[in-house]
């Protein structure tokens, strides 16, 4: 049994504009940038940002409110990073604004390992002390926890074993 096709016209979007002609769309007013103000989730206001070690990359949101423990990916940070020398790198931020008992600190962090992530989570505290306080900022940059460390881990060549790495050399 075999069925029947029908030339059905599906309806078309309108083309999008070429360029030196206005569109309805173009012709809308575009929203103002917003400048940075502490963003509110219910009745939870927070600061966030982003921070980045190696391919580690770490969201932190500081609460002002509720109980003032850190959680990263769930997990307390004496479960998560096992040594201290990880979580006084993790913290390091808040210690050195004497602020570790004011915020509520929850961080999401993916890649990387547990020291890429620690110094991840660092960096991004620091930036979202920022928002909190714009006058951290020169404790901050002077620790060097607002410098995004750009160093990353070089490609393998073709020909060499690793990256800068050849081969044995045989001399026969």
């Amino acid at each position: 049994m075999t069925t029947k096709r029908t030339n059905v016209k599906k309806e078309r979007s309108p083309r999008p504009s070429r360029k030196g002609t206005v569109s309805e769309t173009d012709s809308q007013p575009q929203p103002e940038a917003e400048t940075k103000t502490p963003a509110v989730r219910g009745t939870d206001r927070y600061f966030q940002g982003v921070g980045r070690r190696k391919t580690a990359v770490a969201r932190v949101k500081l609460f002002t409110r509720g109980d003032r423990t850190m959680t990263v990916n769930g997990r307390t940070v004496e479960r998560y990073f096992p040594t201290p020398a990880l979580r006084e790198s993790a913290q390091a931020a808040l210690m050195k604004m004497n602020v570790e008992e004011k915020f509520r600190l929850v961080a999401v962090i993916r890649g990387g390992g547990l020291s890429a992530q620690a110094e991840a989570l660092r960096h991004e505290t620091a930036r979202a002390l920022l928002q909190f306080n714009p006058d951290f900022r020169k404790r901050l940059k002077r620790a060097g926890y607002l410098t995004r460390d750009p160093r990353m881990v070089e490609r393998k060549k073709p020909g060499k074993k690793k990256a800068r790495r050849s081969p044995q050399w045989a001399k026969r």
